[in-house]
């Protein structure tokens, strides 16, 4: 189990979890992911959305598991305090289905269950 805080520790480790993540982003564009800023409600300027939604918890922790988790093991669960944004519940689809993995996202809301491209909530969150 692994915890996302703020402390020197993990900001040694953010290098490789941010260059997994860029590999992921990659990827997933070119099966045609695309930033998803519908649901923004803070004013933020077009050039900064990337670096805004680049590193939300759930993505990094996402890149730390598919790091550190053995080939075999298929489940990658991640636990969120807050609602899941619609740029992250993206991703989490492209994910489950790029790297053959199913995510279980708990967010304050409900459980979103990712498995080859598709989540259990049916885009509805």
């Amino acid at each position: 189990m692994n915890e996302f805080r703020n402390s020197e520790e993990q900001q040694v480790e953010l290098k490789e979890k941010i260059a997994k993540l860029e590999e992921l982003e990659i990827k997933a564009r070119e099966k045609g992911y695309e930033l998803n800023t519908e649901l923004v409600l803070h004013n933020i300027e077009e050039e900064d959305m990337e670096d805004y939604f680049g590193c939300h918890s759930e993505k990094l922790a996402l890149a730390l598991e598919l790091l550190s988790a053995p080939e075999g093991e298929v489940v990658i669960r991640i636990v969120k305090n807050l609602r899941v944004c619609g740029d992250c519940h993206f991703l989490m689809k492209f994910a489950s289905e790029l790297y053959g993995r199913e995510i279980v996202l708990r967010d304050i809301k409900r459980f979103h269950h990712f498995k080859d491209g598709q989540c259990s909530c049916s885009d509805y969150w």
